[in-house]
């Protein structure tokens, strides 16, 4: 078993900031996927080692060797495929060490009671860190635990300027991926500091005050700050 092999299973909205993260820090990489659209993504960026079958087969598990991997992420963007891929692995796979990604407190007992022996629950390393998040930005690294000492994916906090080209704007109207960082939630002053996640299905007006929390590589992120600045002090 290789120290820096690690299998991904998704190359969608997590998975591909990970998987960069990862490969970036020197770790090998394998990519695993079951969507097409998503497979040829990992292609486009250069990831080599791909595989694009059926999750839910037990077989198609098999056939990829994954008792010689030091780290099973399972980041499917679908949760139910997610916690049902967890089950199947821990179970074809009772010694590899896996680690899971939720979004929700309900997805993330699921997640646990099918084995992960770790999750990154989104939901609550954010909730875990409202009572101070205006007073110091939100740096937990979402693999934290599965890595040291990496410059890859953080959670990053970003006030709205004055004038920023974000400021007025529906968050529904917003392409954060063409800054390749991914929107998690935000805290609107109008609504006294409260904060909500986008998944919520709430539309959410942003204005200059209000502070979004964004996933991604720690480059992009702090591009993305500067972008902000740069429109704001050029309208």
């Amino acid at each position: 078993m290789l120290k820096n092999k690690i299998a991904i299973f998704g190359y969608g909205n997590h998975g591909q900031f990970i998987a960069k993260g990862l490969q970036n820090d020197g770790f090998d990489i394998t990519i695993i996927e079951s969507d097409k659209k998503f497979y040829k993504d990992a292609k486009i960026d250069g990831f080599e080692k791909i595989f694009l079958i059926d999750v839910t087969k037990d077989d198609e598990l098999k056939k990829v060797d994954l008792d010689s991997f030091k780290q099973l992420v399972c980041v499917m963007d679908d949760e139910h495929l997610n916690v049902f891929l967890t089950l199947s692995l821990r179970s074809l796979f009772k010694d590899s060490y896996i680690l899971s990604i939720s979004d929700s407190l309900n997805v993330t007992k699921k997640l646990k009671m099918a084995g992960a022996d770790k999750v990154i629950d989104l939901y609550e390393v954010s909730a875990n860190k409202i009572y101070n998040i205006l007073d110091r930005p939100i740096a937990t690294k979402l693999l934290e635990g599965l890595v040291s000492n990496r410059d890859g994916i953080i959670f990053k906090e970003m006030i709205v300027p004055e004038k920023s080209f974000l400021d007025g704007k529906m968050v529904d109207d917003i392409d954060f991926s063409i800054y390749d960082v991914l929107l998690i939630g935000m805290i609107d002053e109008e609504m006294g500091h409260a904060f909500f996640f986008v998944t919520a299905g709430i539309e959410h007006k942003l204005d200059s005050g209000d502070t979004i929390v964004c996933i991604g590589p720690k480059d992009k992120l702090e591009a993305f700050s500067e972008e902000i600045k740069k429109r704001e002090s050029s309208v």
